[in-house]
């Protein structure tokens, strides 16, 4: 029996508008479900818009073991304009233009960005440096380097491209793309890494976040949405993404017996044969979703249980 104050245990995969933060968007879930216990997983950019993935209840504990390695954006970025953020929304610091700039020097970068490259992260960014978040470091006008890291961008495809002409009348060129990464990866970096590469300096003009792992915008709904459900009917009215629903998505199954059911909440390790490699949701026969486990050496390593 769920206690005053608690919600319903789930998932809801929000399409985040531009303008809020995650963490905006996690404090108005707090009020439309009626509860405290409610997380993220993958932020974004108060810029981009798109899948944003919440926990509530229960499902905050499923969110560290999500495998959402993979994710998708379509972006915008503009060749020709080098700012403080790598996006936008900040300072532009350079104005190479890109006028002349050929598409098959365009298209040739843009190979050298696919695959298993290093990136260095955008410095505007939530990562720490000796305690302190690199953007916070940046405002206060400190010169530092972040250290390159592996990530993997599987896919990256341009759409189209546009000639344009930016505020100040530097000639831009414009590069509608469909990104498919890693966890890890900065669609700002790539614009900036992009435009170095070519010598006219880059940045990103829009982001929208396609899928999430599993989840994309198709079961997403928008805070306008879930706000006027909650106007109308208040957060009893609340709806998530069962977590079993969630779990069965994005791990593969693992049906055990009502003995083994058993055994497993109470944090006996079974053998796992068949199981294969990789983190898998383990369901009992009533269908009711148990845990995360792993298979170590033949048995079974509970990563969490969830009921």
């Amino acid at each position: 029996m769920k206690r005053k104050g608690q919600g319903p245990d789930g998932l809801v995969i929000v399409d985040k508008p531009a303008g809020l933060t995650s963490h905006a968007v996690v404090a108005r879930i707090r009020r439309f479900a009626g509860t405290r216990r409610v997380g993220h997983a993958g932020t974004l950019d108060p810029m981009a818009t798109g899948v944003l993935v919440i926990g509530v209840e229960k499902a905050t504990r499923l969110l560290g073991h999500l495998a959402l390695t993979r994710k998708e954006y379509v972006a915008t970025i503009r060749l020709g304009q080098t700012t403080v953020t790598d996006d936008a929304e900040g300072e532009v610091t350079e104005s190479a233009g890109a006028a002349g700039v050929e598409l098959t020097a365009v298209q040739a970068g843009i190979a050298r960005l696919t695959g298993d490259i290093l990136q260095m992260p955008s410095k505007v960014s939530a990562i720490k440096v000796n305690g302190v978040r690199s953007y916070t470091r940046v405002r206060e006008g400190e010169e530092f380097e972040l250290a390159s890291r592996p990530v993997t961008v599987s896919s990256f495809v341009l759409h189209e491209n546009r000639t344009a002409t930016a505020d100040d009348g530097t000639a831009v060129l414009d590069l509608d793309v469909t990104v498919e990464c890693t966890s890890g990866t900065y669609i700002r970096a790539l614009a900036r890494d992009l435009g170095a590469d070519l010598g006219t300096g880059g940045h990103l003009t829009a982001l929208r976040r396609t899928r999430v792992g599993p989840y994309d915008l198709s079961s997403a709904r928008t805070v306008d949405e879930l706000e006027a459900t909650y106007q109308a009917d208040g957060a009893e009215a609340f709806q998530v993404m069962p977590i079993g629903e969630a779990a069965a998505a994005a791990f593969p199954r693992w049906d055990v017996d009502a003995d083994q059911a058993r055994l497993l909440v109470n944090g006996v390790r079974l053998k796992t044969d068949g199981m294969g490699p990789g983190t898998h949701a383990a369901f009992d026969p009533d269908d009711r979703f148990l845990a995360l486990v792993e298979d170590r050496d033949g048995q079974t390593k509970i990563l969490a249980v969830l009921v």
